[in-house]
């Protein structure tokens, strides 16, 4: 990247907006012993307070926890999948629009501006926000559970379906069900869920870049707003992407720690259980405190390069030795298979596969809308320079092929060991441990499976450390450089809440609370969406 100029100063012609509000004048200075701290007074308190709140409450009413969030996520879910999935439909929409309307041509940080990384750089850092946890925790499982409740079939009782296959499954026929569940699977991983992204990141490089607002939620809300996007608004809607955020991190944080945890009993015998799960959180909370002290350059970036090195050796040494012809031509064949699929799956209404679009797709795209502020502005800050319909192609198409392909590597490999060589482990073994067991009918299983457990833990670590940064970001009032013990406060509070949410209910506990700040996020990223065209539409081409 360039150092030698500001990436807020636009170059050439933009329309910025005017403003008096300047980055940091609603922040209070706090000296506490030897820290300093420069904070939004109104959007940390809230937040911070918000947060205590929750982990005090989660921890001392252990045993009301557990069944109240499985009450809260059946209710979101059951009720609101409808909302969910038309609002994923609509941030699609909204993208392949721009991409063929005259709008695309806006160029983010002015019309002269010149992009700070080169393809490759810049195509590295989008498949980098790609690569996440759930695709180690769900590359395997997903597409393998989809397959054997597409191939058991659809049953029912009182006129209601039972299954969780998807749309009609695909009863005792492989090839379909195969075909149907990497279908379904792509649905949850590939173009909706990068739409969602793309709204996101799209809005706040564009507000940040060329209308010189601060790097935070609320500036995208100004053409709606006002300059009361400064106020109370604007508190809320800064307040609301700091808990989705905290909430989503943290739901992933305990994905991670059950798979790392099921890695280390299959590998070394240590006993399952909240309690490894808890240490693990620990220690990944503790490998991440490191990283945020030494910096984003010496820290994210040295351990985001050793992971993307990991994830593809994991990835090709699958490739290799597994079903080499069957993974070439699946990929194509599955991407065939999607678009085939899409519109059923897509249908917000009148669904009767309703386990599998209340169990599967709203807690996703919750999921991924409560992750949409960090990854957004991860993207946001790597865009600088691009024209809008450069931006939306490679955001939705680089990042949704590399899924599309890790899908197909892990998840097709594991279909074809059950189909074809008979190995009926993989399917009887829990999630969390799926990807180990597909590994285990491998050569060199021992070692595959240790990368695949140091690759979950170091994800977390550079998850933990950029969430941190994105959080400290939005409670700073936008300010990009604000004091380390900040960014320290938030990654210990990310594995609190994790550790609160394992105790108080597990998997469970954690969907539903991505699923809980989803909700009120979804609002936030609609009205979102339509502030960015707004603001899009002012801007010289």
């Amino acid at each position: 990247m360039t150092d030698n100029k500001d990436p807020m100063v636009p170059d050439g012609r933009v329309n910025a907006i005017d403003t008096d509000y300047q980055v940091g004048q609603d922040n209070i200075l706090v000296n506490l012993g030897p820290f300093g701290l420069d904070i939004h007074n109104r959007v940390f308190a809230i937040s911070a307070l918000m947060v205590i709140a929750f982990v005090a409450l989660t921890l001392f009413f252990q045993e009301q926890a557990e069944p109240m969030f499985n009450g809260v996520k059946n209710w979101l879910t059951t009720n609101l999948d409808w909302f969910f999935i038309s609002a994923a439909n609509v941030f699609v929409l909204i993208c392949l629009g721009l991409v063929v309307s005259p709008l695309g041509r806006v160029r983010l940080g002015g019309t002269e501006a010149t992009p700070d990384y080169s393809y490759l750089g810049w195509f590295s850092m989008l498949f980098a926000a790609g690569m996440g946890i759930g695709l180690m925790f769900y590359g395997v499982s997903e597409p393998l559970t989809h397959f054997t409740t597409s191939f058991a079939g659809t049953a029912g009782e009182s006129g209601m379906r039972t299954d969780w296959a998807p749309l009609s499954g695909a009863a005792g026929n492989a090839e379909s069900a195969e075909r149907l569940a990497m279908a379904a699977t792509i649905y949850h991983w590939a173009l909706h869920p990068w739409a969602i992204y793309a709204v996101m990141a799209l809005g706040l490089a564009l507000f940040s870049f060329n209308k010189g607002l601060p790097l935070t939620i609320r500036s995208v809300f100004y053409p709606i707003l006002g300059e009361r996007v400064w106020g109370w608004p604007g508190h809320i809607i800064d307040i609301l992407a700091v808990l989705a955020t905290l909430f989503g991190l943290a739901t992933s944080l305990g994905l991670g720690a059950s798979q790392a945890a099921a890695g280390l009993h299959h590998l070394f015998g240590i006993a399952l259980g909240e309690t490894t799960q808890i240490l693990l959180v620990i220690g990944i909370t503790s490998l991440a405190l490191i990283s945020v002290v030494r910096g984003l350059d010496a820290g994210v970036k040295k351990l985001s390069e050793i992971n993307m090195i990991l994830a593809l050796l994991l990835l090709f040494f699958v490739v290799i030795v597994g079903p080499t012809l069957a993974i070439a031509t699946g990929f194509f064949e599955n991407i065939v298979a999607y678009f085939r699929y899409l519109p059923e799956l897509a249908n917000p209404v009148g669904r009767e596969d309703s386990n599998f679009a209340s169990g599967w797709t709203a807690f996703y795209w919750a999921w991924w809308i409560s992750w949409s502020p960090f990854v957004g502005m991860f993207i946001a800050r790597v865009s600088r320079g691009r024209t809008v319909r450069e931006f939306i192609i490679s955001v939705l198409l680089i990042p949704s092929v590399a899924c599309v392909f890790w899908m197909t590597v892990f998840g097709g490999t594991a279909i074809k060991q059950v189909v074809v060589d008979g190995f009926q482990k993989v399917v009887e073994t829990d999630l969390p441990l799926q990807l180990f067991t597909m590994l285990e009918a491998l050569p060199l299983s021992s070692i595959t499976s240790f990368i695949a457990i140091v690759l979950v833990i170091v994800f977390f670590v550079t998850s933990s450390d950029s969430g941190s940064l994105v959080i400290d970001v939005i409670s700073a009032g936008g300010k990009v450089e604000s004091p380390t013990p900040q960014r320290v406060f938030w990654c210990v509070f990310e594995g609190l809440v994790a550790v609160s949410l394992i105790v108080g209910g597990g998997l469970v506990a954690l969907q539903a609370m991505a699923i809980s700040t989803g909700l009120p996020f979804t609002l936030v990223l609609l009205v979102a969406a339509f502030s960015t065209v707004k603001g899009l539409m002012s801007e010289p081409r």
